[in-house]
């Protein structure tokens, strides 16, 4: 089950408040700005900058 385009309208980077892209293939939602994507578990984002990974 893919993330509720209503949901991703909300949610911002933790880090820069910037827009977040969800990238449902990859499972992750990606900050361009700070260049970071957050792992989506069990169709819940982790929005944890620490948890965050590099955006290749």
């Amino acid at each position: 089950m893919a993330l509720k385009k209503e949901l991703i309208d909300i949610l911002a980077c933790p880090k820069c408040k910037g827009d977040l892209i969800y990238k449902e293939s990859e499972n992750f939602l990606v900050c361009n700005k700070c260049k970071l994507m957050y792992p989506v578990k069990d169709d819940i984002p982790v929005m944890i900058i620490e948890d965050a990974l590099p955006l290749k």
